[in-house]
């Protein structure tokens, strides 16, 4: 009982690691993204600059993400094509 109770805690705090990852992988270009646009935009005199500065962010945040669950895709991928050999 307590062993299963460790893994079921251990997935928890994967998922929970996983949520808080994607999170930041997608407000950090965002951010970013949104301060270059402004800081460009104060520079130009062109305000309506942080406007398409934040889509690349956003954009750039959908990408890491996309990234990310591949990887992970791939790696329980491979631990199941393991298991299934053994």
């Amino acid at each position: 009982s307590s062993a299963a109770s460790d893994v079921y805690k251990r997935q928890v705090i994967q998922t929970l690691t996983l949520i808080f990852q994607f999170g930041i992988s997608m407000l950090v270009p965002i951010f970013l993204c949104s301060i270059l646009g402004v800081w460009l935009g104060n520079l130009t005199g062109i305000n309506w600059l942080m406007i398409p500065f934040f889509f690349m962010g956003a954009l750039a945040g959908f990408t890491n993400i996309y990234k990310t669950v591949r990887k992970l895709y791939r790696q329980e991928e491979k631990k199941e094509n393991h298991v299934k050999k053994d």
